[in-house]
């Protein structure tokens, strides 16, 4: 009688705990003592003889599919575990994407893309009916309880995602139709999954587990300099970079790397051929930024190449192919790109494309003195519905074994990635853009500004975060050229000018000055509203007040002692104040304050 009592006694304490347990508590609950599903290629459950171990310690998460069985297997994926009806539907949300210029936020329910592309429409990878499939990291807002974030740790094969509902949230990993022999096993993704109320910790913690997975390709301060691209496009000449040159050695010699974009080259691939930008001689202005004393940077899209390049006509054997066995067009599987398209894929599973990498960099490196690299359209060298040289290479081993070889060939240079597969990038670039392309345009200011903070943890942990260029010339009103110098300044990233600097105004080139080099830091803002944010630069700390809004705000600070306040780009003094300080600021306006 005694046993049966306290049995009941300890039923009643234990519904007692999960009761009191918060939702967060529950959704990690839920989560692991959820069944995972391996699924074949023809779309059917994997036999018992194939088997998914998951080992967990504490917030982190070891997984292996292993055949028992004494057949091979094909599999395209693997549902972890999933989480139904814990959270509603109204619980907001952000995600990052499989390409560097997805991400999603809102709520379960209403998801909202940030930008201006997805995964699944723009770049047409495929999610499953009925699920928005995010990718990487998924952070989750529960009211009035602790923040949870769900992450994968290492991307070395395979691609982590997230299928989520409005009831329902999915993990899963891409198998891609892998062959799965006898005795043999997957080791797949590290997967993190924690809580807790304060969201900069949990960032903290799921970089530092990232690290130990993909130490970080050093570089010791982020980059500043002038990029040709927002101010001459592809039809740049040496006079326009040379003016620009002189004007930046006299007024802003703080911008070392002078950035060739796109343009130089006759087509995509041919990278050192001669085009007839620069007079046919775009080495001879790289050797001219040397001389004066600056650092060369050029523009390079390694993974692809157009119909009518050297490399498309001498080399089909070096492209991914299709079901086949002709180069594959990127735009049957997904963007065919913005010029000279439709592309074509190098594949960097094939020894001679390694080997081809690897001499492009090295001549640009060794002989045109190039020391900073953009690398864009890096998603298309992870291109999916491709078959590849190995036939055992995933897509994400494609991409990391072309960057590999890049690196071989770009020597001490930084490397920024563009266009990129982000995750699959971890530990192959120095830097990383986190936004959209810069426009003269407020809702380009607006939503290129939610992409880089949402990403700004990033910042100094895995790369260095380029949140595009500072632009401060043009018709736009004055509150929103300064809305856009506080958030690129509350990125701590890197950081290029895009304006012809011979015709910029005193005022705007002070601002210009003042904001190079970056803090290397980002602010830490206090919600998702990213409205008041901090960062220390030295001794001083430095608030970023930024209004969202077309209409008046009124922004405060919390004082912990008196305080005296600066305007950071004018320097003028404000005022002290106790206890608070409150601005009212004009529609889409931002500032920059010092607090001494």
């Amino acid at each position: 009688m005694k046993k049966q009592f306290f049995s009941l006694l300890g039923s009643v304490l234990l519904a007692g705990l999960s009761a009191m347990a918060g939702v967060s508590d529950q959704f990690i609950q839920s989560l692991k003592n959820s069944p995972g599903t391996i699924y074949q290629a023809n779309g059917a459950v994997a036999p018992a003889t194939v088997k998914l171990f998951r080992t967990w310690n504490n917030e982190v998460c070891n997984i292996r599919i292993v055949n028992t069985g004494s057949a091979p297997i094909r599999l395209k994926e693997v549902i972890l575990g999933s989480v139904a009806k814990v959270l509603p539907g109204s619980t907001p949300f952000y995600a990052e994407g499989f390409q560097m210029l997805t991400q999603t936020a809102g709520t379960l329910e209403k998801p909202e893309t940030i930008g201006n592309y997805t995964d699944a429409g723009h770049y047409r990878i495929p999610q499953p009916d009925g699920y928005l499939a995010v990718y990487n990291l998924l952070r989750l807002y529960p009211s009035a309880d602790a923040e949870l974030l769900l992450g994968y740790t290492s991307s070395n094969r395979w691609v982590g995602k997230f299928y989520i509902s409005k009831d329902t949230i999915k993990l899963a990993e891409d198998l891609e139709n892998m062959e799965l022999a006898p005795g043999k096993e997957f080791q797949l993704e590290e997967l993190m999954v924690t809580n807790g109320k304060d969201g900069n910790q949990l960032l903290d913690k799921f970089a530092g587990r990232i690290q130990k997975n993909h130490p970080r390709l050093e570089f010791k301060a982020p980059p500043d300099g002038w990029c040709s691209w927002y101010c001459f496009g592809p039809k740049v000449t040496a006079k326009n970079v040379y003016d620009n040159l002189d004007y930046i050695k006299t007024n802003a010699p703080v911008l070392k790397y002078i950035q060739l974009d796109d343009g130089y080259q006759p087509h995509m691939g041919d990278w050192l051929a001669v085009g007839n930008s620069f007079g046919g001689n775009v080495q001879q202005v790289l050797h001219t930024i040397k001389e004066k004393g600056f650092e060369p940077a050029i523009w390079v899209a390694p993974f692809i190449c157009d119909s009518n390049s050297t490399v498309f006509k001498e080399h089909k054997d070096w492209l991914v192919k299709d079901n086949t066995g002709q180069p594959l067009r990127s735009d049957k599987v997904t963007f065919g790109g913005w010029r000279m398209k439709p592309w074509y894929v190098l594949d960097g599973t094939n020894p001679d494309v390694q080997k081809h990498l690897t001499e492009v960099f090295t001549v640009m490196r060794q002989q045109w003195g190039v020391t900073y690299f953009k690398l864009d359209a890096n998603f298309w060298g992870a291109i999916h519905g491709g078959v590849y040289y190995d036939k055992n290479a995933t897509r994400v081993e494609a991409y990391r074994r072309g960057m590999e070889a890049i690196i071989k060939g770009t020597g001490d240079a930084f490397i920024l990635g563009c266009n990129h597969p982000l995750w699959p990038s971890l530990g192959l670039v120095h830097g990383s853009r986190s936004s959209m392309d810069i426009k003269r345009k407020w809702e380009v200011f607006e939503k290129s500004g939610r992409e880089n903070l949402y990403r700004s943890w990033q910042n100094g942990r895995l790369w260095w975060n380029d949140p595009d260029c500072l632009v401060l010339t043009g018709d736009m009103p004055n509150n929103e050229y300064q809305f856009h110098a506080a958030l690129l300044y509350a990125t701590g990233g890197m950081l290029l000018s895009g304006d012809d600097l011979t015709t910029i105004s005193p005022e705007r080139l002070n601002m210009l000055r003042k904001a190079a080099p970056p803090t290397g830091k980002a602010a830490a803002f206090e919600n998702t509203k990213f409205e008041v944010g901090r960062v220390k630069a030295g001794n001083e700390q430095r608030i970023i007040l930024l209004n969202w809004q077309s209409s008046p705000k009124k922004l405060s600070v919390k004082l912990d002692k008196p305080t005296e306040v600066f305007d950071f780009w004018t320097g003028k003094r404000l005022g002290k104040f106790t206890g608070t300080y409150s601005v009212e600021l004009t529609g889409h306006d931002g500032k920059v304050l010092t607090f001494k």
